[in-house]
């Protein structure tokens, strides 16, 4: 099998220029992870030209959404306030590039922004989102942490007639009714790509790890579906011995994996559901005395941490997952707003970094 190849990026501006079109493509949203202060400065950086792209736009693809069967009204964006819940501390490197580019595009677009941090705790995103609603705001984009549980949030949504979107993460609610659309990754599809990347990295023998996310939203189900049901597909001679879950977060991944070191020693390879995982099984292995690419590692977001561990030869391959919902989001929003029919489900298309373009693409991650 060839290595993984690049995909196309196009620049925010070229986004812009072409507009939201009418039906955006279908599918589901995003990780997080955990980073230090270097990072922080890092993941803003590029943010402006390094812009989402619908994966595959085409006229009358999959479900709509307009104004008047969700029950709310036509409003001008540049009037509105528009509420933006955070679910993760801003200390790692997705969330920061995320905030930062809802601010940056609120801010080009005149737009008043409320915002709330959760601080990785659901019962306090529930609160912050109401706070929103009693604070004026007309249009909510919420990055949820959690896939269930929103009820609460969408009867006062809905009493209201606050028009709702979701990034990255998927709720468990119905689209056009309790929220309009949502806006992310194919995770599936990042998890089949992660586990190309692995078969090619061990050639499609050995032993392998699976470092789950969280539990509790559809990100950490299907990259783990897309990863197993391709390795089950695809390479028979790769078995997956051993699976737990390191929260999405760096210090559990470097936990998990020195366990995973301990219990079987002769590992071949090491799936992270997120880069910040995939950071501290290197912090693991480099601890046990193993050497660069010794254990294959594969991870996803596309962080710059991530991307130097490729060109240091310690990772094997990092799928993207864009964090820039800025430019969509608001376009998304404009369009409804007026009356325009959105997509309920618009994915988006995520690049990859490889041994072959690692360090040329380093100023492309977050």
């Amino acid at each position: 099998m060839k290595p993984l190849a690049p995909r196309h990026r196009t620049s925010a501006r070229t986004l812009l220029a072409t507009g939201l079109i009418t039906s955006l493509a279908l599918v589901s949203g995003c990780a997080k992870s955990e980073d230090d202060s270097a990072g922080k400065d890092k993941s803003s950086a590029g943010a402006s030209d390094q812009g989402q792209v619908v994966a595959s736009p085409s006229t009358g693809s999959g479900p709509t959404c307009a104004i008047d069967a969700y029950g709310a009204k036509k409003i001008d964006l540049k009037s509105a306030t528009v509420g933006f819940s955070q679910s993760e501390k801003e200390a790692n490197p997705f969330r920061i590039a995320e905030t930062a580019s809802i601010k940056a595009e609120a801010a080009k677009e005149g737009v008043k922004l409320l915002t709330a941090n959760a601080q990785s705790q659901f019962s306090k995103q529930i609160s912050d989102v109401q706070d929103l609603i009693a604070k004026g705001a007309d249009l909510l984009v919420i990055a949820p942490l959690n896939s269930d549980g929103w009820e609460p949030v969408l009867r006062s949504a809905s009493a209201k007639h606050i028009p709702i979107i979701t990034i990255d993460r998927k709720i468990n609610a119905t689209a056009c009714k309790d929220y309009v659309s949502f806006i992310g990754s194919d995770f599936i599809e990042q998890g089949k790509r992660a586990a190309d990347q692995m078969i090619e990295s061990t050639g499609g023998k050995g032993e392998i790890a699976v470092l789950l996310g969280a539990a509790g939203n559809n990100v950490t189900t299907e990259r783990t579906k897309g990863f197993e049901d391709r390795i089950k597909e695809k390479a028979p001679g790769l078995k997956i011995v051993f699976r737990q879950t390191g929260d999405f977060a760096r210090e559990k991944g470097q936990s998990v994996t020195e366990n995973l070191i301990q219990s079987k020693p002769g590992i071949t390879g090491i799936y992270a559901e997120n880069d910040e995982m995939g950071l501290g099984a290197v912090n693991a292995l480099k601890g046990a005395g193993k050497k660069p690419g010794e254990v294959k590692i594969v991870t996803i977001d596309g962080t710059r941490n991530a991307v130097q561990g490729i060109v240091d030869g310690w990772i094997d391959g990092v799928i993207e997952s864009n964090p820039r919902f800025g430019p969509l989001a608001f376009q998304t929003l404009d369009a409804f707003t007026k009356g325009d029919k959105v997509s309920q489900d618009i994915v988006i298309q995520d690049s990859s970094y490889t041994k072959d373009n690692a360090k040329a693409d380093l100023g492309k991650a977050f």
